[in-house]
């Protein structure tokens, strides 16, 4: 745009690229940090809270407005995952056949 001298809507035009996309900021990385740092230590003093409970604690008693995708994408970045237990199987008792 400096060296030829166009103007905003008629360089995106060339490439293909919205303006709005052209003047899109993304969100700070201290805020990413901030939740990064509160899910680490929910994880730490509440081992059994998978992403649920830690979501609506921070949105229902902290007051964070965070989206849930924002906080559940840095909460898999942080392999912070629990894994699914499998349900375990009543041992099944075996009839007598003579009766």
């Amino acid at each position: 745009m400096e060296e030829r001298g166009l103007s905003i809507r008629l360089a995106c035009e060339a490439f293909g690229l919205s303006q709005s996309g052209y003047r899109y900021e993304p969100k700070l990385d201290a805020e990413n940090t901030k939740i990064a740092d509160w899910l680490v230590r929910l994880t730490d003093n509440h081992r059994n809270w998978g992403f649920g409970l830690c979501f609506l604690f921070l949105r229902n008693v902290r007051g964070y407005g965070w989206n849930h995708q924002r906080v559940f994408r840095i909460y898999c970045q942080l392999e912070l995952n629990l894994r699914i237990k499998p349900k375990k199987r009543m041992a099944r008792t075996t009839r007598d056949s003579t009766l």
